[in-house]
């Protein structure tokens, strides 16, 4: 392995969406054979067909390209290792397995469904870990099941299942890039199966057999795994290979440091792309699920690049990561801050081109989907807005005509001298040839003064009127963007509806 080029895999099963775990531990094999100069390989789990969803695979290679997590080779881009799914290669597995079994280090085992439940339920009521009990292991392998017995059971046609058989009295050893040495002695290890009674082999054989003949050089991969890995170094030695090294990332918490679950809250990356999320925000969020820079460093915003550039297994810490969704919030608010403005753009014209598809605008649609027009909403509402589309769902009234006003603050505003102050202020709007924040500001408030009143008489009502709520970015520049005849238009209107609270 030494001068070996870094090779890294995500092997997900297409059971249905991608899990933020999943996510992390693809996130994680991708810096780290990005930053060793390597290659990210996707490879397909679908041994078990019973739990395949169509078009799961498709979907799971979508979402990491949306994170930005493109694979050098997968079952959507090929490569020289092929083939990536894995029920594309059952005869590969069928081969090994046939030399597990003339090597004696396998056996064909007849066990019922019934007669495994039996034995697993005694085991624990004696206070045993539950194992095979080795019932139709041969003689000659040091079991006490005939030959002539297995024999007349495999010419019956009956279903099966082909087990591998743990050595023992041996300890099985290995060096963990995160947790150090980690040990295991063999009684703890059960005859796991290969090959199932349909044909296909388990996880723990396919993924051996295709780490080995896809030259990964690194298994990144969760917790919850770890302690598969004896059984996976048995085959390793079994087969004369030299294992990949490992790391085991730890498992991600909810806030009361219980296992992540979807009873808490949404654990599918496509949940959160749903709400709005952006894959800068949801990348640098994940990868602070374990990993940090180090001592010393106050960084908390990283590009990808800058990932790839820091990132090092060894500081993965071995604690599970609790998954805080305010950090989320607060890295959005972020990006969301200091994104240029031509990006957010892009982002935001489909959106609001698909609500102008369901509602009537009374203001020149050549005017509200240009890029200048939205790029000045941006600068007014970057600061407001938590997700993307907050620049058109939270900020409507830059588009179409306030639906409704706020009652509480009309309630809390208007006088009975309001409505009389607006149609004189709307006279000297109208005669403005110049239609600027600057402008409107200095108008309003030598409006106001001679009159011993306050700018806030005249701001609140303005603001409800234009805009139909009572909070916002500065007034003066929302009019200013608004333009003169759509302010001059909603004062009008507005001024019809509402009045002095009875």
């Amino acid at each position: 392995m030494v001068g070996q080029r870094v090779r890294t895999r995500f092997a997900p099963s297409p059971t249905g969406y991608l899990h933020v775990g999943g996510l992390r531990t693809a996130l994680y094999n991708y810096l780290f054979a990005k930053k060793m100069g390597g290659d990210f390989i996707i490879r397909i789990e679908d041994t078990d067909q019973s739990r395949k969803v169509e078009d799961a695979q498709k979907n799971l290679i979508k979402t990491l390209e949306w994170a930005g997590i493109v694979a050098d080779e997968s079952p959507e881009h090929g490569g020289n290792y092929g083939p990536y799914v894995q029920s594309e290669r059952l005869d590969i597995y069928d081969k090994y397995c046939k030399q597990l079994l003339i090597d004696n280090h396998a056996y064909y085992c007849f066990a019922t469904h019934e007669e495994l439940e039996e034995n697993r339920q005694l085991q624990i009521k004696q206070g045993l870990q539950p194992k095979y009990n080795r019932k139709w292991l041969p003689e000659e392998m040091g079991g006490s099941m005939p030959a002539s017995v297995i024999k007349k059971k495999f010419d019956e046609g009956g279903p099966f299942v082909i087990r591998m058989k743990v050595p023992d009295y041996v300890s099985v050893w290995f060096e963990d890039i995160i947790r150090g040495p980690v040990e295991f002695d063999s009684a703890t290890i059960d005859d796991q199966v290969l090959m199932k009674s349909d044909g296909f082999p388990t996880y723990h054989f396919a993924s051996v057999i295709d780490d080995h003949f896809m030259e990964f050089t690194h298994i990144i991969r969760g917790e919850e795994w770890l302690s598969s890995m004896p059984k996976h170094l048995l085959l390793y030695e079994f087969f004369g290979w030299e294992p990949p090294k490992v790391a085991h990332l730890p498992l991600l918490l909810n806030p009361d440091r219980s296992k992540l679950s979807k009873r808490q809250g949404d654990v599918a990356v496509e949940d959160y792309i749903r709400k709005g999320y952006s894959n800068d925000a949801i990348i640098n969020f994940v990868a602070m699920l374990g990993w940090n820079e180090g001592e010393g460093s106050e960084q908390e915003v990283y590009s990808m690049e800058q990932l790839i550039e820091k990132f090092s297994l060894e500081r993965v810490g071995k604690a599970g990561a609790v998954f805080n969704i305010e950090k989320l919030n607060w890295l959005e608010k972020q990006y969301i801050k200091n994104r240029p403005s031509e990006k957010l753009v892009s982002v935001i014209k489909p959106i609001l081109l698909a609500e102008l598809e369901q509602k009537n605008s009374l203001m020149p649609l050549e005017v509200i989907t240009s890029d200048c027009y939205l790029e000045k909403v941006v600068e007014l509402m970057r600061e407001r807005v938590g997700f993307e589309h907050e620049f058109v769902t939270f900020s409507s009234y830059f588009y179409f005509e306030p639906e409704s006003y706020d009652q509480e603050a009309i309630k809390k505003r208007w006088t009975p001298d309001t409505q009389k102050l607006l149609q004189e202020f709307l006279i000297i709007l109208q005669s403005l040839d110049v239609f600027s924040a600057e402008r409107i500001e200095a108008e309003l408030k030598e409006f106001v003064a001679p009159k011993g009143l306050k700018a806030a008489v005249l701001i609140h009502p303005l603001r409800i009127l234009t805009s139909g709520v009572s909070f916002g970015p500065s007034l003066y520049h929302m009019l200013e963007v608004l333009g003169k005849e759509t302010v001059i238009r909603r004062i009008k209107g507005g001024n019809e509806k509402v009045s002095f609270p009875v």
